[in-house]
């Protein structure tokens, strides 16, 4: 089932999620949703806040060539463990924050772990893209948007930005 992804400035963006204690199957349905919703979008990675569920849960799948074979990751209590001295810039943006895009510097390469849908303990490098975005998603369950690395003034315009936005959408 698909979601309504909530826009920036909402409260729930800017809270710390709490650990998924066990998988249970409201929080697989959840998962199943979330990649329903993140590729209707169309998106490549989507954070449990960004639906309003305040759990410790992400999904991804950068693969976008056409053709290839998708790969979607779900991913509960996930965490950077591991990441290189080496950086890249990648212009980010967000379902939270449609049409908006900036250039954020994050580790080139991160190991991270999470818990599967499974249940199963899982450790993987990711590179490149895939880094960039685990990194982006896991900083929605802390809080953390890609616009809180910009400057001051950047960042208010795209929150300016996103209130005439909603209050557009509102009106619809």
């Amino acid at each position: 089932m698909k979601r309504p992804i909530l826009l920036h400035p909402d409260p729930r963006l800017k809270k710390v999620c709490a650990p998924v204690p066990d998988l249970s199957d409201e929080l697989r349905r959840l998962a199943d949703d979330m990649l329903e919703t993140m590729y209707n979008a169309p998106g490549i990675g989507l954070a449990a806040p960004q639906v309003g569920m305040m759990d410790r849960l992400i999904v991804l799948d950068c693969v976008k060539e056409e053709g290839e074979t998708p790969r979607p990751l779900i991913m509960f209590n996930p965490e950077v463990v591991a990441a290189s001295d080496e950086m890249n810039t990648y212009e980010e943006g967000c379902l939270s924050i449609p049409d908006q895009y900036a250039d954020v510097t994050r580790p080139r390469e991160v190991d991270v772990t999470w818990i599967d849908r499974d249940g199963n303990a899982q450790r993987e490098t990711f590179d490149g893209l895939w880094a960039t975005c685990v990194q982006h998603e896991i900083d929605h369950l802390n809080g953390k948007l890609f616009i809180d690395y910009l400057g001051p003034m950047k960042r208010q315009m795209i929150t300016r930005k996103m209130v005439k936005l909603k209050r557009d959408r509102a009106r619809g």
